[in-house]
This record gives C-alpha cells, structure tokens and sequence, in this order.
C-alpha cells in the first residue's frame, strides 16, 4: 500500500472517530443542560419558599453555602469515585439524588437541610460531568469543549433562573396549582412547592440522557475502601495541582471566579430588591442578564483563545472585581441591564480558557476526576467561605451595597495578586513554565 493511501486510511479512521466523539459530547450536553436547568430553577424556588414561609433573610443567603457543602466535605471521595465507575452512571446516581432533596423539601424537611441534599448531588456529579471531556477529547478541542459546555451550563442558568422566576410567579403558579392527582392529597398548596414539584421532572428527564452517554476507553481506577488513604490522596492531589506552576494559575483563577459568581447569583436578587425595588420573579431575570453576558464571553473565549494563550486573560478578572465595585451606583435598569452583560462576558471570556488549561494540567498530574475533584474543593471552598461571610453580614444588618462593595474590592485585589503570581513564576521558573505551555499544544490523540 501507498505511503498515500495508508495517510487516507488514517484520515478515514480519524474521522470516525471524531464523529463517535461528538456524539457522546453532544449527549453530555443535554444531560448537563436539563440537570442545571432544574439546579437553577430550584434555587429561586427555595428562595422563595423561604421568603413566603417568613423566614429571616440570612436563610435565604445560607442557600448558596449550603449547596457548597456536601462539595467540600466529599472532595477526597467524589473524584476518586468518578475514577473508579463509568461517568454516564455518576451523573445518573447523581440526579437521582438532586431529586430526593426536591422530595424533602416537598415533604417537611428545612429546606436549607434538603438544598444541601441537593447539593450532593451536584457534588456528585460534577467530576464525572467534566472528567469525561478529558476522556473523550483531545488537548486542541479543550478549550472549544468548555466553552460549549461552560455556554450551555450558562444558558442554562439564563433559562433556569427565568423559569424559576416564572413557575413561582401568580399566572404559571396558579395553573401548575389547578392540577390534581385524584384520590391523592400531595400536600403541594404553594407556588414554590409546584416550582419544586416541576423540578424533579427536568432531573428525571437529565437522568434519561445520563443512560445514554458511552462508554470511554480510559481505564477505571480502583477505588480504595480506606477513607485515610483516600484521604491523604486527595490532599496529595491538591498539593500537586497548587505547586505545579500552571495549575496553582488556573486554579487560583477560576476559585475566586466560581467563589464569586456563585454568591453573585443571590447578591443580585438582593441588589434588584434594593436598588430597583423588584420581586424574586422580576428580579430574576437580571440573574439571567448576567449570564446571557457570561455566555457570550465563553463563546467567544471557545472560538479565539489557545489553551496556551490562556494565562494571557489573567488582567480582565481586576476588570471583573472593578465592575462588581460598579453594580452600587447604578439605580435603573436601563442601565443595569448592559452593564451586568458587559460584568458576564468578562467573566465568562476569562474563565473558560483557565478552566481548560486547568483540566489539562489535572488531567496530565492526577487523572481526571481526582483533579476536577480537586478543583470544585477549591472552588466550592470559596463559595462555601464567601457564602457564609455574606450570610454573617446579613444577619448583622449589613446592606446588599455593602457586600457588593467587599466583593468588588475582593475580586480585584485578589486577581491583581494573581497577575503578580504568575508575573513571578515567569521570571524565577521561565523555563518550567515555558514546557508546560508547550505541552498544551501536544496532541496525544
């Protein structure tokens, strides 16, 4: 055979399976879409559950670290985990479990105590969801794989914060309400319970696509009975990650991102309330203006940035923190509206390169559930950390102009450490750092 038909050959296989890949990608899309779609949706409706029930305020920012939770006490098991079983039926077990919180919320438990049941799920389900890109894609279709994915998780937060806002609204409420199940009294009386009730429909349906995603050729790792051992692996997980030059970056980077943006999505309903006098239903929509913007950033970021340009995005995270600074003196909405847009799309730009060079780096170090492990230890950390300085804040009377300005100034001071960090490594390890650049451009696919 001819050098010149063995290269078509090659191509011909290469082809294939680039279409095997892409189908399972697109599998985990809807599954991730419908799985966060209800996540979303259920925060607002567990606001509002709280805000109806006349629970003090302070509850209602405990959402956010208590979803956190189960994030950070289960990060040396859940990667490992994700290892260990196919990532199709992680996600599966995971969204079983999101739908036995949205039952005891239904069913009298606090709903601080099942959104944090919830959040195990999610906890759950977050390794194997972004391990397998790892599995299925190669190093150049990294970044591009994250920002479809980081720009759909985004979509559906848009479309889930707005359905949230809607199902506990007077006029879908009241319909979801007209339905009985005859001979069965559900105990379901208030918008925020059907709201709820809606939600294990969209888990059920994220469940379905779970089933259906494949199979990868990466070998399962065994997975150690001994909680010390699987322990003490995480933590040497985690050390490796935050001395590799790289990874300690990313890692940083995308932390204080998620740390921020994940306290941002209840500081804005709060913000609404205060500057613009809104409701949950009203004041929802501008938690989806923030994402349309973060969005549009991570689409962009999918279709110009290089997984070795990505430290180069370092600088718009101060411009990040400084806009947060900006949300106190802006009073309409006519205002408000481009500008959480503009807030989004320098997030969303910087942090979906990071993130791909983050899984990268992991994925080379630790394998690819123990590092995206790793990552939401961090990252849930900070928000768990944040969430509950917030909390503390509200509960002492602090208003939500307060807490905007110490984010703000967080986030910038915080970033411009990060650029100094990195300024460093550059100058004392430049040729450690300069390998590892190179080795984000290598293929081993």
């Amino acid at each position: 055979m001819t050098p010149g038909g063995r290269n078509h050959k090659k191509k011909a296989r290469r082809a294939a399976r680039d279409k095997r890949m892409k189908k399972g990608f697109y599998t985990i899309m809807a599954a991730q879409f419908f799985s966060s779609l209800a996540d979303n949706a259920l925060f607002v409706a567990a606001v509002e559950l709280l805000r109806t029930s006349g629970q003090a305020e302070w509850q209602r920012a405990a959402l956010v670290p208590m979803f956190a939770l189960f994030y950070v006490l289960l990060a040396p098991f859940v990667g490992a985990f994700a290892d260990a079983v196919p990532k199709g039926r992680v996600m599966f077990f995971s969204n079983l479990i999101k739908v036995a919180g949205c039952l005891m919320m239904l069913f009298g438990a606090h709903p601080l105590a099942a959104y944090a049941i919830v959040g195990l799920g999610a906890a759950a389900y977050s390794p194997a969801k972004y391990g397998i890109l790892t599995e299925l894609l190669p190093n150049s279709q990294l970044v591009k794989a994250n920002g479809w994915i980081e720009g759909l998780t985004i979509g559906s937060i848009i479309l889930g914060v707005l359905l949230g806002g809607q199902l506990v609204g007077r006029q879908v409420s009241a319909y979801l309400l007209h339905f009985d199940m005859p001979l069965i009294d559900t105990g379901i009386d208030t918008p925020p319970e059907a709201a709820i009730a809606s939600m294990i429909v969209l888990y059920a349906l994220a469940a379905v696509f779970n089933l259906r995603i494949p199979r990868t050729e990466a070998p399962l790792q065994p997975l150690s009975h001994n909680v010390g051992e699987l322990v003490r692996d995480f933590s040497t997980c985690n050390a490796r990650l935050w001395s590799d030059k790289l990874g300690q970056i990313s890692l940083s980077t995308t932390t204080l991102f998620w740390g921020v943006s994940g306290n941002l999505r209840y500081i804005v309903l709060a913000w609404a309330a205060a500057a613009l006098g809104y409701g949950t239903t009203q004041a929802s929509t501008l938690v989806g203006v923030v994402a349309v913007g973060t969005a549009a950033g991570a689409v962009l970021a999918s279709l110009y940035m290089r997984l070795d340009q990505a430290t180069r995005v370092i600088h718009l995270g101060v411009a990040m923190g400084l806009l947060v600074l900006g949300m106190n003196f802006i009073h309409s909405v006519w205002l408000a509206a481009p500008f959480l847009v503009l807030l989004g799309a320098i997030g969303g730009f910087m942090v979906v390169p990071m993130n791909a060079l983050l899984q990268h780096r992991g994925h080379n170090l630790m394998g690819a559930g123990r590092s995206i492990a790793v990552q939401n230890f961090n990252e849930q950390a900070c928000i768990l950390g944040l969430g509950a300085f917030y909390t503390g804040l509200t509960r002492l009377g602090v208003s939500a102009f307060s807490a905007i300005a110490v984010f703000g100034v967080v986030v910038a001071g915080t970033m411009a450490l990060i650029g100094r960090w990195h300024a460093t490594n550059c100058v004392t390890h430049g040729e450690e750092v300069k390998r590892l650049l190179a080795l984000t451009r290598h293929d081993p696919h």
